[in-house]
């Protein structure tokens, strides 16, 4: 079996970093082409050692947009287009039919229950068509539960006081509920 040395050489190697003149003149150097490519931006330094830099966000116009929020399908080639479409058309109809078993689960379940699917068009086009009287009560039933829970006679407020009731806490519990009543 062949030796391989995986050690690091032992030699050093000068890094040229640059002074803090020759970075800044680069960012100057770089924001003035910038500049003059793109219209007027304007770098004001802070006092903790930043910038703020002002342009004028409407002389950048990226060849063929006028906005940010244009339409990429009108500005876009037919060759970029059509594999973006038949990629998502593709994407679609597999999701499509990974969850046909649990459609087709879920329909068992509400025919099994009684309920049918109707296309209806009274009161309005595409109404529920579903008259199981199961539903109805179960419908009726929880807004009574939430009615009586959500809208108490005495206000949807309850004050408790933890520990040792002193005649200080009852009353800041009561002005909470009468304000939080109110």
């Amino acid at each position: 079996m062949a030796e391989i040395d995986k050690s690091l050489p032992n030699t050093r190697t000068e890094v040229d970093i640059p002074g803090e003149e020759e970075i800044t003149e680069a960012i100057e150097q770089e924001i003035t082409e910038e500049s003059t490519q793109q219209g007027p931006i304007e770098v004001i330094e802070t006092e903790e050692g930043g910038a703020e830099v002002s342009f004028d966000p409407n002389a950048v116009d990226p060849e063929g947009g006028e906005n940010h929020f244009a339409n990429l399908a009108e500005i876009l080639d037919d060759a970029v287009l059509d594999p973006i479409g038949s990629s998502l058309t593709s994407d679609y109809m597999d999701y499509r039919s990974s969850r046909k078993d649990w459609e087709d689960t879920y329909k068992n379940g509400l025919d099994l229950l009684g309920f049918k699917y109707e296309k209806r068009t009274e009161p309005f086009r595409n109404a529920a068509g579903v008259t199981h009287p199961v539903l109805a009560e179960a419908v009726t039933q929880f807004q009574a539960q939430a009615y009586k829970e959500l809208l108490p006679a005495d206000g949807p407020v309850r004050a408790q006081i933890l520990g040792v009731s002193t005649p200080e806490k009852q009353d800041q519990a009561n002005r909470v509920k009468d304000f939080m009543n109110y």
